[in-house]
């Protein structure tokens, strides 16, 4: 296919189901279909964390537009133009060593690259990672991805109590789901899933691509996909748990083979799911999604807690952290207004 102007090209209507990733459908059903979970993660905005999170970034980071580093901006904003998404998020510049984006919000999502993220990519990189965070506010994954960044930061300071311990893991698989059926709308976006694989191998290496090959990066996902039995295998599988993002080589070996399936070029041509047509059961009922719901279950059940249980709990204890957090805070504006009127009383009396 000749390559179009950029702002020319547009996916109009197109649905995330078009390229959604099956592990990305089946863990996305199973945790709608855990009780109790949804009312939890809500929980998190309702409490005030989600705030908090987003004036932290609002208050310490540079918010890019026309006037401000202005092609890095029209590059996120091509992102949304081209899977048209509609408003385009505010843009943040945060300074961090790690390369590294992310979107936060429910509501009214934002976009926050990190510093290092603009000095190690060029234009054509910067727009799979855009597309990429895009893909993300149209698949809706903004709510629980926001809620997990937010259990992250607060398990820095408090562990969960025992009960409890399931949600972390639960909600990391859901995200390394997620970012598959991203790569593919960056590929999408894009229109070249070889860029895609290159700003992986980039952002993986933290060096320049032209110091780089790309092609012994792809061999090497190969070798991680297949090398190694036994212990090499569970030693990989306990790396994966950990993270929120499936290993690079790993993403660019399930980026290919979908677009060897010809369902990229099937959607590249025109011929895609549009919002609002009716989807078909059997994509959602399918053997992963039954695969996801009792593993998520049965992580529950082996703590000995019910899934009901342990939501509840889970909105107890964000409640108390946001309850002492309050006091903390409550605490030092007394201790700060007590020193001013202890300024103000010595003032006067060398007044009089």
């Amino acid at each position: 296919m000749p390559m179009l102007p950029a702002e020319s090209y547009r996916l109009e209507g197109i649905s995330p189901k078009a390229y959604e990733h099956p592990a990305d459908r089946a863990a996305t059903a199973a945790l709608a279909a855990i009780p109790h979970l949804d009312t939890v993660v809500r929980k998190i905005s309702e409490l005030g964390y989600e705030r908090a999170l987003r004036a932290s970034y609002l208050g310490s980071s540079v918010k890019l537009g026309p006037d401000q580093l202005p092609e890095v901006f029209a590059e996120h904003g091509r992102a949304y133009h081209t899977l048209d998404v509609e408003p385009v998020p505010d843009l943040y510049l945060a300074q961090h060593p790690i390369a590294n984006a992310l979107t936060i919000g429910a509501g009214k999502p934002i976009v926050v690259v990190q510093s290092s993220m603009i000095g190690l990519l060029d234009s054509a990189q910067l727009r799979v990672v855009f597309a990429h965070e895009a893909a993300h506010t149209l698949s809706d994954h903004n709510l629980y991805r926001t809620a997990l960044l937010i259990l992250t930061r607060l398990l820095s300071t408090a562990p969960l109590p025992f009960g409890l311990l399931p949600i972390g893991p639960v909600l990391l698989e859901w995200s390394r789901a997620g970012e598959l059926t991203c790569d593919r709308a960056a590929a999408l976006v894009t229109r070249d899933p070889m860029s895609v694989c290159r700003t992986l191998m980039v952002i993986a290496a933290g060096a320049e691509a032209s110091r780089l090959n790309l092609d012994a990066f792809m061999r090497q996902g190969q070798e991680y996909r297949e090398g190694g039995r036994g212990l090499a295998r569970l030693s990989r599988l306990l790396m994966d748990m950990g993270a929120t993002h499936p290993m690079p080589v790993r993403r660019i070996h399930e980026l290919m083979e979908w677009v060897r399936s010809g369902d990229y070029d099937r959607i590249i041509s025109g011929e895609y799911m549009r919002r609002g047509e009716p989807v078909e059961p059997l994509a959602e009922a399918s053997d992963a999604v039954d695969h996801y719901t009792e593993r998520f279950r049965a992580a529950f059940v082996e703590t000995g807690k019910s899934v009901a249980e342990t939501g509840q709990q889970l909105a107890e204890w964000l409640r108390k952290r946001a309850s002492d957090a309050r006091a903390d805070a409550e605490a030092a504006f007394d201790d700060d207004f007590d020193f001013d009127q202890e300024v103000a009383e010595d003032r006067d009396d060398a007044d009089a």
